[in-house]
C-alpha cells in the first residue's frame, strides 16, 4: 500500500492566501512605502547630471580609497561608459533598487545575526530557516511576492532581500561569536551592562565580519536584478531580460556590462570601508 503524499505543496498555498487575506492592508502600506523610498532615491540619483555625478563618485572613491587614483580612475571611467552606452538612467534605477534592497535586507540582518549569537535557541531555530533560504530557487519565492505586491520593482525588492539577508545575519553571528572572551571578560569587570558590552566592545571587535556581510548582501542584490525584471522590476536587469527574449546580444551584453560596472564599484567601496 502506497504511502500517501504529504500535503506540503498544499499547506504551502494555504498558508500564503491566509496571509494575503489577512494582512492585505499591511502588506499595501508597506508596498507603497518601499515603491515611494525606491522611486525617492532613484529621483534624487537623476537630479545630478552624468557628469557631475561620476565626479562626485570618483572623488569619494579616491578618499574612500585612501588616496588609490586607480579606484578612483576605474569609477570615473565605468561610470561614463555606462552613460556612453545610453544606459543612464537604467543603471540608477538599478542602483535604487539595489541599495533599497540592501538597506531594509541589512536593517532585518544585522540584529538578527545579533541575536543568534547571543542566544543558542535563537541559533537553532534562525540557522535551518536561513538553509531554506539559501537553497531555495529564487524563482520559488517570486510566486508568493507577486501574489503579495502584484509587479514591479516591489516584488522584486521583497524577492532580492530574501535572497540577500541570509550571508549577513550569518557573518554578524560569526562575528559576535569570535570575540574573544578576554575582552568581554574585562568588560564584565568593569560593570558594562549588556548593551554597552555589545555596543562598545562586541560589534567594533566583529566589524570586519559584518562588513563582509554587508559586502555580500549588496553583491547579492545585484546578482537578482535580471531575475526580479521577471516580475517587472526596471532597471538594468530588465534590458538583460528584453535582449533575451529578442535575442539580441548586443543589447543583453551592454546591460549586463552595466551590472558589472556597478557591482565592482559597490564591492570595492564596501571593502575599502571595511577596518583591515
Amino acid at each position: 500500500m502506497a504511502m500517501p503524499k504529504i500535503p506540503i505543496g498544499e499547506g504551502a498555498e494555504t498558508l500564503v492566501n491566509w496571509i494575503d487575506d489577512n494582512f492585505g492592508m499591511a502588506l499595501d502600506i508597506f508596498s507603497d512605502m518601499t515603491d515611494y523610498m525606491i522611486s525617492g532615491l532613484n529621483d534624487v540619483l537623476l537630479l545630478f547630471p552624468p557628469i557631475l555625478f561620476t565626479l562626485i563618485i570618483g572623488i569619494a572613491a579616491y578618499f574612500i580609497g585612501k588616496k588609490d587614483l586607480k579606484l578612483a580612475i576605474g569609477s570615473v571611467v565605468g561610470l561614463l561608459l555606462i552613460d556612453n552606452m545610453g544606459l543612464w538612467e537604467l543603471s540608477m534605477e538599478t542602483i535604487s533598487l539595489v541599495l533599497s534592497s540592501a538597506f531594509l535586507a541589512l536593517l532585518v540582518a544585522i540584529p538578527l545575526g545579533i541575536i543568534s549569537a547571543k542566544n543558542e535557541w535563537a541559533f537553532h531555530v534562525i540557522k535551518p530557516i536561513l538553509d531554506l533560504m539559501q537553497t531555495m530557487p529564487s524563482f520559488v519565492y517570486l510566486i508568493p511576492a507577486v501574489i503579495f505586491f502584484g509587479l514591479g520593482n516591489v516584488p522584486g525588492l521583497v524577492a532580492t532581500i530574501v535572497f540577500a539577508m541570509p550571508p549577513a545575519i550569518r557573518l554578524t553571528n560569526l562575528g559576535i561569536r569570535q570575540v574573544p572572551k578576554e575582552l568581554t571578560e574585562v568588560a564584565d569587570a568593569f560593570g558594562s551592562t549588556p548593551l554597552q558590552k555589545l555596543v562598545k566592545v562586541e560589534l567594533p571587535t566583529a566589524l570586519p565580519s559584518i562588513m563582509a556581510g554587508v559586502n555580500q548582501c549588496i553583491m547579492l542584490s545585484l546578482s537578482m536584478v535580471v531575475i526580479a525584471a521577471m516580475i517587472g522590476a526596471r532597471g538594468l536587469g530588465y534590458q538583460v531580460l528584453i535582449g533575451i527574449q529578442r535575442v539580441d546580444i548586443g543589447q543583453g551584453f551592454e546591460a549586463g556590462l552595466g551590472i558589472v560596472i556597478i557591482a565592482v564599484i559597490l564591492d570595492r567601496f564596501t571593502q575599502h570601508l571595511t577596518p583591515k
